[in-house]
């Protein structure tokens, strides 16, 4: 469990574009076997330590000749950001995906001093 003990919380959240392999039969499309792939996400300001990150697929395109298999996750949290990874493995075939990430730590109050 992580403890928040500043009495600043920061709640930040977006969505990214994590790959469109359909249109130029990138590996997640024609690929076969473990796929990977990472984006970097950069906060708007820094947290006072890394925050919590939850990701999710917001958008998925996928064909449903194959078995459908994927998997999504931050990785590398830091307090300026994290990459989203999203895997797959197999015979999956995936065209697209979105992923939505919502961040929650400790900030710096407006009125904080910087000793």
């Amino acid at each position: 469990m992580k403890k928040l003990t500043s009495h600043c919380i920061g709640v930040e959240d977006g969505e990214i574009v994590l790959f469109s392999d359909f249109q130029d039969e990138g590996e997640m499309w024609t690929g076969k076997g473990p796929r990977e792939r990472r984006r970097k996400v950069s906060f708007s300001e820094s947290y006072l330590s890394p925050p919590a990150v939850h990701c999710a697929l917001s958008m998925w395109d996928m064909d449903n000749a194959t078995n459908l298999r994927g998997e999504i996750q931050a990785e590398n949290i830091t307090c300026e950001g994290f990459e989203v990874v999203f895997k797959t493995w197999a015979d999956s075939r995936i065209a697209r995906a979105r992923a939505h990430w919502m961040a929650i730590g400790a900030v710096r109050a407006p009125g904080d001093w910087d000793v």
